[in-house]
């Protein structure tokens, strides 16, 4: 007798001459199980409305100013809120365990990057319908440590703030997934993988740079991409030094299932050391076995990725081109008539948006056993270090985009973690229209058809700065309750790995497995539960029923515990045998049914 299904359906079957009904229970009450699937081909760009509409439904949070426009001097008429939100905030916090994670990372994406996009894109009374349609909502602390001393530098880089999610550990400003000494700390990533996970890692920048990094390697400086730069900066981590190699040599190494972004011009340097030397990192990608595509056709033409045939995307030689362009901040902007951003000419229309390469790695992705996949709207923080709010602003609205499609997969599911947050605070802010600032600032027209003034003054030079504020993190779905308040960085690595039920060692995780088969004796037609516990290193389980009757099925594992029911009509003994799939561990009990 074969059983599948979700983990809430009902099952018949013949077990001998006698009937059995194979009844799953829940491992959590999931109130995302409470609403349609829709279908995954609709899962595209055209969600805006329906993910945010989706979201507040399924968490029961009731969002006010649908319908006509309000007038926002109307006494109540700029309220966000429609109602007590008390039951609805309850409805959304969701115990137990997820399959797939999705973390989103907006880099430089500080509270002010957020507001600026918003009331630019969508008006001061406006939501986004990815970015503000999560239920759960924290801030967190980014500091990184001084290397020399340990100390708090208070004004984090993207290399070590992504480490501390990645990784749970705090480290210094360039280092990649490394501790103060230097040693190499576990990704999520890499963890996910050793638990038997499909993994992804997506990114609008070089997949070389720093935030992408940190899930697929480690070493002292992000600056060292590939050989070349390694051999010359990081010189004892270089493979011809007996080190792991460059950050693409590592890249080449983890091996996850999907890989995206830019940085096609490393892969043209060639190995120093190794099975590969004097080749090229293109050459050992496709000798590897590596899906190599360099545009959106290329992508859409996939139809599989795993270890076998990892895929490996390569949209543009550097960063990605961003979705806007508009006039640069100079100083005295402030006073300038406000413009509107514009389409850039130079992204190409062969190249993918986040959103669509986020669509694209979850169909890959998606599996029974699982997947966890980082994904990075880049050029934020790199459009900010410019001073170009146009380019700040389309990257934000990518990133909502790829959120939206995030959720929408989630709602569907009902199994899916979605995590949304920022790695550092960064320079832009809001400032009086026509006011005097020492910085750089430049004056937009917004979707209200008002003026907004965004100023730049935390550097004197080409590049500003990144800035220390804390940052809002945002959950959707299993475990996402442990984002809200004041938490750090670190504690991202945690909730992640806990809301996968990942295990540091999954090989031995499931030595200690057992079953229990409650009560051990009953009359036929009465329901015997069956619970298998302590299968710490198995995503699912195989269970076998002999004796007087027989059976099979194959189970989702939710925190090493897995729980039904059977209902076995044929009087005799009966034996329960439950069997790790990853694992290999086998856990046996017995019931006796009475007339």
């Amino acid at each position: 007798m074969a059983v599948a299904g979700t983990d809430t359906d009902v099952h018949l079957g013949l077990v001998g001459s006698g009937r059995v009904i194979w009844t799953q229970i829940p491992t959590r009450k999931d109130p995302l199980e409470m609403h349609a699937r829709i279908s995954r081909s609709h899962r595209q760009l055209a969600i805006g409305t329906l993910a945010l509409a989706a979201i507040a439904t399924t968490s029961g949070l009731a969002f006010a100013g649908g319908g006509a426009a309000r007038d926002l001097s109307d006494h109540g008429g700029a309220t966000r809120n429609d109602g007590d939100q008390t039951s609805a905030v309850r409805n959304a916090v969701v115990g137990g365990h997820a399959r797939n994670v999705i973390l989103l990372i907006g880099d430089g994406m500080g509270d002010s990057e957020i507001t600026v996009a918003r009331n630019y894109a969508q008006g001061a009374a406006g939501r986004f319908a990815g970015i503000d349609a999560l239920p759960l909502t924290g801030q967190y602390t980014t500091y990184s440590l001084t290397k020399a001393t340990g100390l708090p530098d208070y004004v984090p880089d993207s290399a070590a703030t992504g480490s501390a999610w990645s990784t749970g550990t705090k480290t210094y400003d360039n280092a990649v997934s490394v501790d103060l000494a230097g040693a190499p700390q576990q990704t999520l990533l890499e963890l996910a993988k050793l638990n038997g996970l499909k993994t992804g890692d997506i990114t609008t920048s070089e997949i070389q740079d720093a935030t992408p990094a940190v899930q697929v390697s480690h070493i002292s400086a992000r600056s060292c991409y590939g050989p070349d730069q390694t051999t010359t900066t990081c010189t004892s981590e270089a493979l011809e030094n007996g080190g792991l190699g460059s950050i693409t040599e590592q890249l080449l190494n983890t091996r996850p299932d999907v890989t995206l972004g830019g940085g096609a011009a490393t892969f043209t340097q060639k190995a120093s050391a190794g099975e590969w030397q004097g080749r090229t990192l293109t050459q050992q990608a496709t000798d590897r076995g590596y899906q190599m595509v360099s545009d959106k056709a290329g992508l859409a033409a996939i139809t599989h990725a795993d270890q076998d045939a990892p895929l490996l995307g390569l949209f543009a030689t550097g960063n990605m081109p961003v979705r806007w362009v508009g006039p640069a901040a100079t100083v005295g902007g402030s006073k300038l008539p406000g413009v509107r951003c514009t389409d850039n000419p130079a992204r190409p229309a062969t190249q993918p948006s986040l959103a669509e390469m986020t669509t694209k790695a979850i169909d890959l992705l998606d599996n029974p056993n699982g997947f966890f996949l980082q994904v990075e709207g880049a050029s934020i923080d790199k459009q900010d270090h410019a001073s170009d709010a146009c380019g700040q602003i389309g990257e934000t609205v990518d990133l909502d985009e790829a959120v939206q499609v995030a959720l929408q997969y989630a709602e569907e599911q009902g199994n899916t973690s979605v995590f949304v947050t920022a790695d550092h605070a960064h320079t832009s802010q809001i400032i009086e229209v026509g006011s005097d600032s020492p910085g750089k600032t430049v004056t937009l027209t917004t979707a209200d058809a008002a003026p907004m003034t965004i100023n730049y003054a935390t550097s004197t030079g080409s590049s500003q700065q990144h800035t220390g504020a804390q940052l809002r993190i945002a959950g959707y779905g299993p475990g996402a309750a442990n984002v809200v308040g004041l938490t750090d960085n670190t504690d991202l690595y945690f909730t992640i790995r806990n809301a996968l039920g990942l295990t540091d060692d999954p090989e031995h995780a499931s030595d200690h497995a057992r079953v229990s088969a409650t009560p051990a004796s009953v009359k036929p037609g009465k329901k015997v539960t069956i619970t298998a516990s302590k299968f710490g290193g198995d995503r699912s389980v195989t269970i076998k029923l002999s004796g007087a009757g027989s059976g099979s099925s194959v189970r989702q594992v939710s925190g090493g515990t897995v729980t039904f029911t059977v209902t076995p009509r044929k009087v005799g003994s009966y034996t329960v045998t439950v069997t790790g799939q990853q694992s290999g561990a086998v856990a046996k009990d017995t019931f006796t049914i009475k007339k």
